[in-house]
């Protein structure tokens, strides 16, 4: 047996207890450096991080500023209501969480659909709702059977509410659900993420768009403190929320129910503008929506109706819509000879009913002609002729140069967004449209039907109205705008929208004149004449009848055409003539003869504005043209 020394022995021994010594002090040092890292250097972090697992933040989302019109009537207002939503994130098996929540709520196929549509727009984590607007019942129902359905819970929401349904409602837009491209927007802009904490719906169209900032008003935050289950145990803080600011709008809700009503089931737009101000009294598309359709998100049935419907109700024709001016375009054209001194008012022409430029022979509507014609005759029987030679005397760019001045071809900055530029025709405009050399060139013979506002000729509602307004207003160019004032829900302070004088086109009152005296016999001995007939007061129009498509020569005949191929119908008009207080464009697609289809609708407006008339019954019927009619096509 082999006998091991002892020294050698214990000396192991001592690097072995040396060894685990160490390796313990290491231990131990490296356990003390980290609770010095944890509890001094980074201190304040977990610090903070314990408070916030300890603290939660709410938001609480802002009332939603309201919207009146001129006289205090409100167009939009909010609503509280109980919500089930489901946060998909948590739930193992969305279908059959519904089919289990619909054998006790009321769930839809069309509450699915939308669901189904909000679940493909939404991050997975937020909280969709599959049912609005439950009853105390609903509530109780899913309350007792809350704990078998993680994941899914009730809701109180402001809901937008539109009591007027469709009245206004290109104007006013509406709100819907913050999709995903709108979110990226928002957490792109730290104010705004934080702002919109909560949030959940943002302006979409029309004024609920343009002036968001506006309503949205200032979100607030509740602090409070949770155990680890997350369950609130007590409020310790709250930061009230600011309401949304609210609107006053130019707009008079009743002179807007009129105008629409008076177009019946027929497409087409008005824009009613005070000429001193600016300030938008109507502005009527038609087909409209009820935009209380979006405000749960909207159906798929709902929006392919709309989205597919050939009448395309969701565009608004006044301010997107571009169409040729027709006749209602030949006063301005007067003023534009007599401001560049291509014409005066009493020189006058021998109208044959045609006139003949190279090989092509452009033709009056009055086989005949209308005998010797000046500048006020021009106008009261809408002479074709008249203004062909006069366009061929102007050229093309100086009538451009003029007609871009009134507004025409370019936006005229209306506090509502989407506005179209239309089309002012030009040789420079016709060399940056086309692609092709030989369609670049602008040809004498396009003047002609320009001067007549055929041809190139596109502009919108709004432009026709907004010229018609400064003509009223003796060339003094005022922003159309139709918020009056955005009053502080706070202080109850209105900061008014001022009106903004954009030019002055320094029209000689002579001129003016002219023109005046040839618009306000439209309506005595012209086109007029009929829709005005019995009026009391004075009354500046034009009428106008805007071809479609080219008849290559043939005679119009309109029952014998599609419906929407037939001319456009249109209307201008400022009234009191000697003092005008609104002035007013109206457009019927495809309505045929503008004395006929859109002068009747500007009776009923200037009517009941300027005298509190309300036509009785419903929307009149087309009304026929007057075969006897001097100039029938207008």
């Amino acid at each position: 047996m082999e006998l091991k020394a002892p020294e050698q022995e214990l000396s192991r021994f001592r690097a072995r207890v040396a060894a685990a010594a160490v390796f313990v002090l290491v231990g131990f040092g490296l356990i003390v450096a980290r609770f010095v890292y944890l509890q001094i250097v980074r201190y304040e972090y977990y610090a903070t991080r314990a408070e916030e697992n300890r603290i939660s933040l709410l938001p609480i989302v802002p009332n939603r500023g309201l919207i009146t019109d001129r006289n205090g009537v409100v167009l939009t207002r909010n609503y509280s209501a109980y919500t089930l939503e489901i946060t998909p994130s948590k739930v193992r098996n969305l279908e059959d969480t519904i089919d289990e929540l619909s054998e006790f709520i009321d769930i839809q196929p069309k509450d699915r659909k939308r669901f189904k549509k909000l679940l493909e727009e939404s991050k997975n984590f937020e909280s969709l709702p599959i049912r609005t607007r439950l009853s105390d019942e609903e509530v109780a129902r899913f309350i007792a059977r809350r704990y078998k359905f993680p994941g899914v819970d009730i809701k109180a929401r402001l809901f937008r509410q539109y009591p007027f349904g469709e009245l206004a409602s290109h104007a006013i837009g509406y709100i819907g659900r913050i999709n995903q491209k709108e979110m990226a927007k928002i957490e792109d802009d730290e104010d705004l993420a934080a702002n919109y904490r909560g949030t959940e719906h943002i302006g979409k169209t029309g004024l609920e768009q343009s002036y968001e900032k506006e309503l949205h008003g200032v979100t607030g935050f509740e602090q409070v403190e949770v155990d680890a289950s997350g369950r609130a145990v007590r409020s310790l803080a709250r930061t009230p929320p600011i309401p949304g600011n609210n609107l006053q709008l130019t707009m008079d809700a009743e002179l807007q129910r009129i105008a629409e009503q008076a177009f019946g089931t027929r497409r087409g737009s008005l824009v009613a503008i005070e000429p001193g101000t600016g300030g938008i009294l109507a502005l009527v598309s038609t087909p409209r929506f009820d935009p209380n359709l979006f405000v749960d998100g909207i159906t798929p049935d709902n929006w392919d109706v709309l989205n597919t419907s050939l009448d395309k109700p969701m565009i608004n024709r006044a301010i997107n819509g571009a169409y040729p001016p027709g006749s209602t375009f030949k006063p301005f054209m007067a003023m534009g000879a007599l401001v560049t001194g291509k014409r005066s008012a009493t020189y006058a022409i021998s109208d044959p009913g045609y006139f003949v430029f190279g090989n092509n022979t452009f033709r009056d509507d009055k086989v005949g002609g209308h005998g010797m014609v000046d500048m006020v005759k021009s106008i009261i029987v809408s002479c074709d002729t008249y203004y062909y030679t006069l366009a061929n005397e102007m050229g093309i760019d100086l009538i451009s140069d003029f007609m871009g001045k009134l507004g025409f071809g370019s936006r005229t900055g209306i506090d509502i967004e989407g506005e179209s530029t239309g089309v002012l025709p030009s040789q420079a405009w016709k060399k940056k449209r086309f692609k092709k050399a030989e369609q670049q060139k602008w040809y004498a013979g396009e003047t002609i039907s320009i001067g007549i506002g055929q041809g190139y000729n596109a502009y919108t509602p709004l432009q026709l109205a907004h010229a018609t307004a400064t003509l009223a207003a003796g060339g003094i160019m005022f922003k159309p705008h139709i918020v009056k004032y955005v009053v502080d829900t706070q202080s109850g302070q209105r900061r008014m929208i001022e009106p903004t004088p954009v030019a002055d086109l320094g029209f000689k009152p002579e001129h003016l004149e002219i023109i005046r005296k040839g618009m306000v016999g439209v309506n005595i001995y012209g086109t007029g004449a009929r829709a005005f007939a019995g009026v009391k007061y004075e009354v500046a129009g034009k009428t106008g009848t805007a071809q479609v498509f080219s008849l290559k020569g043939g005679k119009y005949k309109e029952g014998e055409i599609n419906e929407r191929l037939r001319d456009h119908a249109l209307y201008i008009a400022y009234a009191p003539a000697n003092d005008p207080k609104i002035a007013v464009a109206v457009l019927v697609e495809n309505g045929g003869f503008g004395a006929a289809a859109a002068a009747p609708i500007a009776r009923q407006v200037l009517d009941y504005y300027l005298l509190g008339i309300k036509p009785a019954g419903a929307a009149p019927e087309d009304a026929e043209a007057d075969p006897e009619d001097s100039h029938a096509h207008d």
